[in-house]
């Protein structure tokens, strides 16, 4: 069984920046976000992980990289990003211009997919991590980290929706007791060893 999990968010990207929902394309980080995941690397300091997931997006896999943690890492399709189908590179208030009121959580995409399916991804994830015998680090995206966040705590799939979560973050999930809990969560890099 993990320790615990460490999940780190993406640096930023083009469309984190704007505020589009960025699922399935393929962006690279801004010269900002590779900064910040620079800082990451300090931040983590080098500590040694049991195990070490990415999702298959450039924004994760070079986050992972920059960090430090490119040796090693494995891919893992189920820490994509949400799907967003016909809303992908859209902004919410773009969106919101032809469904006014629309909520992600509550309302879903059309042609993408359900809040239900990125939870089932998820458990994937978290399953996969429970075999390993030490702590894991899951490089990957706001949404599903938040999902994932759920997940673990055995809340419903919308319950992500009350995680915010930055780009370039760490968070950790673990246990007080035999009790699933969050330990950390969105703690930004400060350029010094973890302390956490």
């Amino acid at each position: 069984m993990p320790n615990e999990l460490w999940l780190i968010r993406h640096g930023e990207t083009a469309w984190s920046l704007s505020g589009a929902h960025t699922g399935t394309t393929d962006l690279p980080l801004t010269a900002e976000g590779e900064r910040r995941a620079a800082l990451l690397g300090k931040m983590l300091a080098g500590k040694q992980f049991a195990l070490v997931l990415t999702s298959p997006m450039q924004r994760a896999r070079e986050t992972c990289s920059i960090a430090g943690y490119a040796d090693g890492a494995q891919v893992d399709a189920n820490l994509s990003e949400w799907n967003y189908g016909d809303y992908e590179g859209k902004s919410t208030p773009q969106i919101r211009e032809v469904r006014p009121g629309w909520e992600l959580w509550k309302d879903g995409v059309p042609n993408g997919e359900t809040v239900e399916q990125v939870y089932a991804r998820a458990a994937k994830v978290i399953d996969r991590a429970m075999q390993a015998t030490g702590d894991v680090a899951l490089f990957a995206h706001g949404h599903i980290l938040r999902i994932l966040a759920a997940c673990w705590l055995a809340l419903p799939p919308n319950a992500g929706r009350l995680f915010a979560l930055s780009t370039a973050t760490v968070s950790i999930l673990g246990y007080e007791r035999e009790q699933r809990v969050i330990s950390r969560w969105n703690l930004p890099p400060s350029g010094g060893p973890a302390t956490v």
